[in-house]
């Protein structure tokens, strides 16, 4: 009995509930990052390209 008290209380804290989002958000976020890396890479190379263009002309 006495150990399924403690095994309640231990599902009632939260404590560590703030790291499992973080590291669940960063998951998502690698696992996009990889899904759309072509993509990610052609814009920002267009990015740089005008920069690049946009610096000769001032």
């Amino acid at each position: 009995m006495r150990k399924l008290k403690g095994f309640k209380q231990f599902l009632r804290e939260e404590d560590g509930m703030g790291t499992v989002e973080v590291i669940l958000i960063i998951v998502v976020l690698v696992g996009l990052v990889i899904v759309f890396k072509d993509k990610i890479t052609k814009i920002v190379n267009d990015l740089f390209d005008k920069i690049t263009k946009q610096t000769g002309k001032v």
